[in-house]
């Protein structure tokens, strides 16, 4: 069968692409060949610039047009010229030769890929590529998630709600401090991953500049790659190297995206909690069925493809990060078939994104329902109780509560405040504990 969104073995490809088909920019065989081109002709144009050669005007235009309008039709062309070469970098580099030749420039012919091995264009391309999807895709749709995340916090600042601790009645809280929670854990996750640097191996075969060093032994190649590494890639180049970058900075993007998708998985299942509990219901659409069999039902299918996203982007994350930073000597092949699939855990991550806003779009606050809980549980105002009688020095306060509401979930307003009544305390003691009720025994938070 041809390829199409129905045939296509990755639901990526497949069922999701309309959702996450402008990744291929940076993810795809193409994306990866319009990087690994960007490297190559830049790195000529840098030669040229430190005067290591002379570059014709013309050859200059044609180079800025190679990577600038780099096409799925040369993309195309390199993929022929690999069914030769069997390499997939060789390719890139001939296909930027015969695009020179074409133009009469024969001189510039043998400054592509001069001293360089595949390595040192994989290892720029790839995290470059890395980098731009971090900064353009990201940590544009991670901060706006957690802009909504923020906004439904303030919405609901001032509900109270019963918490939850093991699963029973414990101290009231408010609603919109349970959302804040999750907006600061991924404010300070994204604070440490944006500090991780991204990182590039540019040196050579072996890291050493051996063919660079041994052509102009007067050059400065260490600095001479540290500019163009830096400065015109805007990467970060490591200093000693095998023939292969360590990865250890990109394992630790991993891990830092990982730590993040737990957030957010962590935020689907409670979401997902509070819906079975009606303290939320959702909006419906017209036309959607929650159930073949059953039509009263509105599935928090949102937050469940969520989950089941960040838990397979996790998995694959955690192969990368794990594998990686490991190789036999100079390098063997494992990590090159293992980078083509960065993308992937990349595009269920965005996915996941998506299915959470849209999730929280859909969320309607059952207040009934809310208030109902709080006024069937005057247990958990228990603490509040037995902490004042420790104030006011009362002998075995804790026991004593214990004993009234212990295993007791329905205690209501009447038995809690018959108990107070029988208390050796004061008046204004009892007027006090009276004054307690599960709809205002919140405690305090920051402001937000």
């Amino acid at each position: 069968m041809e390829l199409n969104t129905l045939t296509a073995l990755s639901p990526i490809d497949g069922r999701y692409r309309k959702s996450l088909q402008h990744l291929d920019e940076y993810f795809s065989e193409y994306g990866l060949m319009k990087y690994r081109v960007l490297v190559e002709v830049e790195y000529v144009l840098f030669l040229a610039g430190k005067n290591i050669f002379k570059l014709a005007d013309k050859t200059s235009k044609e180079l800025f047009r190679i990577k600038e309008e780099f096409s799925i039709d040369d993309a195309a062309a390199i993929k022929l010229i690999e069914q030769t070469t069997a390499h997939d970098v060789k390719a890139v580099e001939y296909f930027i030769k015969e695009c020179l030749s074409k133009v009469g420039e024969e001189e510039a012919l043998e400054w592509v890929h001069f001293g360089l091995t595949s390595q040192d264009i994989n290892n720029t391309a790839i995290p470059l590529s890395w980098k731009h999807a971090l900064e353009h895709e990201y940590f544009p749709a991670l901060l706006n998630l957690n802009q909504e995340i923020r906004l439904l916090a303030q919405e609901y600042k001032n509900v109270t709600m019963l918490a939850r601790t093991h699963g029973q009645a414990a101290s009231p809280t408010r609603l919109g401090k349970e959302f804040m929670v999750f907006f600061e854990r991924i404010a300070n996750a994204v604070e440490h991953a944006i500090y991780i640097p991204v990182s590039a191996k540019f040196g050579g075969a072996t890291g050493n500049f051996n063919a660079h060093h041994i052509a102009f032994p007067k050059k400065d190649w260490m600095e001479l790659a540290d500019e163009f590494v830096e400065d015109v890639l805007g990467l970060e180049r490591l200093q000693f190297t095998t023939q292969i970058e360590h990865y250890d900075n990109l394992a630790a993007s991993f891990d830092s995206m990982k730590r993040i998708n737990t957030i957010l998985i962590d935020l689907c299942r409670d979401l997902w909690t509070y819906i079975s509990m009606d303290y939320f219901t959702q909006k419906t659409t017209q036309g959607e069925v929650g159930s073949s069999a059953m039509p009263h039902k509105v599935n928090p299918i949102d937050f469940e493809n969520a989950e089941g996203n960040l838990g397979l982007a996790n998995a694959l994350l955690e192969h990368l990060s794990a594998k990686l930073p490991i190789s036999r000597l100079q390098r063997d092949l494992t990590d090159s078939t293992v980078l083509r699939n960065v993308g992937v855990p990349f595009a269920h991550t965005i996915l996941a994104f998506k299915s959470i806003e849209k999730g929280l779009s859909k969320l309607v606050l059952n207040t009934e329902k809310i208030e109902q809980d709080l006024e069937d549980n005057w247990v958990v105002v228990a603490e509040a109780i037995q902490t004042v009688l420790r104030r006011e020095a009362f002998p075995n306060a804790y026991e004593a509560l214990k004993e009234l509401t212990r295993g007791k979930k329905r205690l209501d307003k009447k038995a809690m405040h018959h108990f107070i009544d029988g208390l050796k305390v004061s008046a204004a003691i009892k007027k006090e504990l009276k004054a307690i009720s599960p709809h205002n025994y919140t405690g305090v938070h920051p402001e937000f």
